[in-house]
């Protein structure tokens, strides 16, 4: 009899499709479950071979839009970077797939659901905090925390085998040193190879962007218009281009950052599980959005609310992302603030484009009034009077007056 239905987060790739078959092997009647969150993938085949091995039925979901308007534009409002460096491209979409993942496995009567990450990785922990959330009685099978799928499977030569005993199509490919994970927003390098935080990344490990070195020596010159820090149009002044989709729009900036060579990093991180990672990501459109919300956020955003914003909704947004805490009550007490935040965050930012370099060129408001370019002038006189900055340098001059006495003796 069997042990009841598993939904598979299945990719397509050898370490699924083994478990898929190993599931199966088990006892288990396997659904699989792809979801298209951008990343360069030939889902049809997938399926094919997904159902060719012997899982009940497949269902592949484009979550793309969805993907991009609720947790890409809102990490764009938040500025969400992780330790300053990392825009949290793979942690973003694993909230999308997860939830798609837990409504299908409710819908087809799946007492389980299953995934592929690895016991070393902070995938494990986004998917399954997820899945938790959204479905407390679920039954999750993680099968590399699995003693006797571990050990049975202990590297890719195994796993090879394993697929040639079970015939489980292999294509057969000079397997890169180095692990990949994409999707619209970004891919990521890691393992192999790049494990020494020393070693150079090959020229040819990159995907998505040209090396700066060889963009175009014609910078590309656009606008960016946002409203409540969303984007919601881009021009192209150099060809014409327009988009106002979101997905559109999205997909778009990509094209532009990747032939311009923007949105490559190489960082070593901490992962939430306890272990320091080396990796290298690409997030092309994102570098670009992130860069011109901050900078229209100067112009149109009052300073005591980008400080509490910048203190603490875009830290506690970033590390809840990070480490998988999407649906979580923390995240839904900022929400709000951040929405709220925004509300004055309308107007357009104009940048260039070259050879990897996002440059500001500049921006305006139409709504805003927080900069008078009377009062701010250091040529005309006229609005704030210079009088007025007496009594603030005053009380200043008193406080750091009394803290020099009290520290004269200090080095």
């Amino acid at each position: 009899m069997s042990k009841g239905r598993v939904l598979l987060a299945y990719s397509g790739g050898l370490d699924t499709s083994c478990i898929l078959v190993w599931l199966i092997e088990q006892g288990y009647d396997v659904f699989a479950y792809m979801a298209n969150v951008g990343q360069e993938e030939d889902f049809e085949a997938a399926k094919v071979k997904a159902l060719t091995i012997g899982a009940k039925g497949v269902f592949i979901e484009d979550l793309r839009k969805e993907y991009v308007e609720e947790l890409i534009f809102p990490s764009v409002q938040a500025n969400a970077i992780y330790e300053n460096v990392y825009l949290l491209g793979t942690s973003l979409a694993r909230p999308v797939i997860a939830r798609r993942q837990i409504q299908i496995a409710i819908r087809e009567g799946c007492q389980f659901v299953s995934h592929g990450c690895t016991g070393k990785g902070n995938d494990q922990v986004r998917f399954e905090l997820a899945y938790y959330a959204l479905k407390p009685d679920i039954k999750v099978i993680s099968p590399w925390r699995i003693p006797e799928f571990y050990e049975r499977f202990p590297g890719r030569q195994s796993l090879l085998e394993y697929a040639a005993q079970k015939n489980i199509p292999v294509v057969q490919t000079t397997k890169a040193p180095w692990s990949t994970d994409g999707n619209i927003y970004h891919i990521s390098y890691e393992a192999g190879v790049l494990e020494d935080p020393n070693a150079t990344p090959p020229r040819d490990m990159w995907q998505l962007t040209v090396d700066p070195e060889d963009a175009p020596d014609t910078p590309e010159r656009i606008t960016i218009i946002f409203e409540k820090g969303v984007p919601v149009k881009v021009h192209n002044h150099n060809d014409g281009t327009t988009h106002t989709d979101s997905l559109e729009l999205f997909l778009y900036l990509n094209t532009l950052a990747r032939r311009n060579g923007i949105g490559r990093i190489d960082i070593v991180e901490n992962r939430y599980i306890g272990i320091k990672s080396r990796g290298c990501y690409e997030t092309p459109g994102g570098t670009i959005l992130r860069a011109a919300h901050i900078d229209l956020e100067g112009l149109t955003l009052d300073r005591e609310v980008r400080r509490l914003r910048d203190q603490f909704i875009t830290p506690t947004w970033s590390n809840l992302l990070y480490n998988g805490q999407y649906f979580s009550p923390e995240l839904q007490f900022i929400r709000p603030s951040l929405i709220a935040s925004q509300e004055s965050v309308n107007g357009e930012v104009k940048l260039k484009l070259y050879k990897g370099n996002v440059i500001i060129e500049g921006r305006k408001s139409d709504t805003s009034k927080l900069y008078d370019m009377e009062e701010s002038s250091m040529d005309v006189q006229g609005g704030f009077s210079p009088v007025d900055s007496e009594g603030f340098i005053r009380i200043q001059s008193i406080r750091l007056k009394k803290w020099g006495i009290d520290n004269a003796e200090k080095p």
